[in-house]
């Protein structure tokens, strides 16, 4: 019988961002020339630094409000900004992104992400397509798109929040790129429209949350909701020249659990690979990050 492996991946080729230490629910990172101390609920480790080294080292750190998981604000050291650029450089990737304090604990990148940037980037040029079109949804401020976009494809870029689609369009200015198709609207309203218009991708990339709202009020919730939506996705994905990727950072997702989901609405595709994303603190300490399930024709 044929075993599966499930990988564990981590980016390999950031020179402007590390995860210093993680532990005790919170995470201590270097974005560019700024380090950064916020919560993290799935590091329930002990910490390696001490409190007073986590203390020093941070230029900024995230207060929860009081009874908020995600709400809170920002608490800056005298110099500390708002808002800054970081580079991601790679032989096929040259991209740069806005980052900036917001009040949900984001700042604009994550950068676990980065190593499905290089998997886009290389099937794009791969595929033997010009110009192969790719779809992102659940955008958020378009790492994927500008990635896509770089290597020559031709990108839609759908979100539900306008003022993430403005932050995704100064990430595509930063890196010098242009053309992006920007669609303000619910993910699963847009598919369903492409499906019944015909309308066909080479490339599709799925990072949707566990709970949102489209700009209208329509209700997101991954465990009632991914099923379908990945039955709608293949009805638009090329069945010749393509490549798929659903990245979830979801607690109660495995890998397991997205291999079957793929596998029920994607049966006749090759080269599937799916695992867990990470990254390594200075004492080599793997932080989760998200489930990924990756196929493509080559």
């Amino acid at each position: 019988m044929k075993s599966e492996i499930i990988k564990l991946e981590t980016p390999q080729n950031w020179q402007a961002y590390q995860l210093i230490d993680s532990g005790g629910f919170e995470k201590l990172e270097k974005f560019g020339n700024y380090i950064l101390r916020r919560p993290e609920p799935q590091a329930a480790w002990d910490k390696s630094l001490s409190d007073l080294e986590w203390q020093n080292q941070a230029h900024a750190y995230f207060k929860k409000d009081k009874g908020s998981q995600e709400k809170g604000e920002w608490i800056l050291k005298k110099g500390m900004v708002e808002r800054w650029y970081m580079p991601y450089k790679t032989q096929s990737l040259d991209l740069s992104f806005k980052l900036a304090l917001s009040s949900f604990k984001h700042v604009g990148v994550f950068p676990e992400q980065a190593t499905n940037w290089d998997f886009i980037a290389q099937k794009v040029k791969q595929l033997p397509v010009k110009n192969p079109k790719v779809l992102n949804l659940f955008a958020y401020t378009g790492g994927a798109s500008i990635a896509a976009k770089q290597a020559g494809a031709d990108v839609t870029h759908v979100d539900s929040i306008k003022q993430v689609i403005s932050w995704s369009r100064e990430n595509m200015e930063a890196s010098s790129l242009e053309n992006i198709r920007w669609v303000v609207e619910d993910a699963m309203k847009f598919v369903k429209r492409e499906a019944k218009r015909g309308n066909i991708y080479q490339g599709i990339i799925l990072d949707p949350p566990a709970y949102g709202r489209g700009p209208d009020g329509e209700k997101w919730v991954l465990e009632e909701q991914i099923n379908e939506m990945l039955k709608t996705v293949a009805q638009i994905l090329d069945k010749e020249n393509y490549f798929l990727i659903l990245n979830m950072y979801s607690m109660g997702f495995s890998s397991l659990i997205v291999e079957n989901l793929v596998k029920c609405s994607f049966s006749q595709t090759q080269n599937h690979e799916f695992g867990e994303l990470y990254l390594n603190d200075i004492t080599n300490k793997k932080l989760p990050l998200g489930v990924f399930y990756r196929f493509a024709s080559i």
